[in-house]
């Protein structure tokens, strides 16, 4: 069995503005292992967003390859992309990006529908995950009935529902008070533990970064090593 779930070569990523080209990235290089939980530091505005989307297959490079779980996203056409992305892939953000007129439970199924789980199943799925999140006594709330924490809760359960190999995550705390910026923290190491997923989470909180297993910085358009000392 292959361990590698990402791997990035060359990557680089150029926006066009008037006369210039702005270069984001510039060679990167990156490689995940099954189970590894991974941190990118940076300033902002230093391109970590547009890192990840790239990884996620959400953009396209300018040059270089991102390959999941083997296979060359450069060389899938949309719909197997797309299908890669919701077999294989989950995305956490900031916000939590829920679909505000459906319940909690309907929010988590709706990775399983698209990927065209019968209702029965997605339902039965999405139970048991928003269970193992904590939220048992949320499932048939909305969004706007629920605490910015558990809003984050739903997203993270959506974004494993479908028992991704990777999760992408940008500033996943970023919108939470520190108490409760600490309990999804917890919530994300339980889940890697319990469930073997890899992460790659994008953030400012160096407390978050320094929970995972390795922490690299975003500069000058690509990757370093980085070394945290853990905020408690």
């Amino acid at each position: 069995m292959n361990d590698v779930i990402i791997q990035c070569r060359g990557l680089t990523k150029n926006y066009h503005e008037g006369p210039q080209d702005i270069c984001v990235l510039d060679g990167v290089e990156l490689e995940l292992k099954r189970g590894e939980r991974l941190a990118i530091i940076g300033s902002s505005g230093v391109g970590k967003s547009t890192l990840l989307n790239l990884l996620g297959g959400l953009d396209t490079p300018t040059s270089g390859d991102v390959s999941v779980v083997g296979e060359l996203l450069s060389g899938l056409d949309d719909d197997r992309r797309g299908a890669l992305r919701n077999q294989k892939l989950g995305f956490v953000y900031q916000f939590h990006h829920l679909l505000g007129e459906f319940t909690a439970e309907e929010n988590v199924s709706m990775p399983l529908l698209i990927g065209g789980l019968n209702k029965h199943m997605a339902t039965q799925r999405s139970v048991a995950i928003l269970n193992k999140v904590g939220l048992a006594n949320r499932l048939y709330h909305k969004p706007a009935e629920l605490s910015g924490g558990e809003r984050q809760r739903v997203a993270i359960a959506r974004a494993i529902v479908t028992e991704p190999a990777c999760v992408l995550m940008d500033e996943p705390t970023g919108n939470l008070d520190e108490e409760t910026a600490n309990t999804i923290e917890s919530l994300l190491i339980t889940l890697n533990q319990q469930m073997g997923l890899s992460f790659i989470i994008v953030t400012h909180n160096k407390r978050l970064a320094a929970s995972m297993d390795r922490v690299l910085e975003l500069k000058e358009g690509r990757l370093f090593p980085a070394v945290l000392e853990a905020t408690r």
